[in-house]
């Protein structure tokens, strides 16, 4: 058995893991997808607690940074990232 590693990362909206996705990106190291950032509206999943439910780990939690006073309000990057894997069975029979 051959192993390939998929690597989804899902930005919540909050730090929660329930609640919504907000921007997501896919990379699949089968080589059967590819995908590229805004190539879809909807999220594969709306949650990062979905996605594990469907069998993703999670190999990456967000870190919680205090933001600078004054910039509360002010974003300049996804926030409450997350990284989760599949390991995906990738046989020499398969195309």
């Amino acid at each position: 058995m051959s192993v390939r590693q998929q690597l989804l990362f899902l930005c919540a909206a909050t730090p929660n893991p329930a609640s919504n996705v907000v921007a997501w990106s896919l990379f699949d190291g089968t080589g059967r997808t590819t995908a590229m950032a805004g190539d879809a509206d909807v999220p594969p999943y709306d949650s990062v607690l979905a996605a594990m439910k469907d069998g993703w780990r999670v190999i990456q939690v967000p870190q919680l940074i205090a933001a600078p006073v004054g910039q509360e309000h002010e974003t300049a990057f996804p926030r409450f990232e997350y990284v989760l894997e599949k390991l995906v069975d990738f046989g020499r029979n398969r195309d």
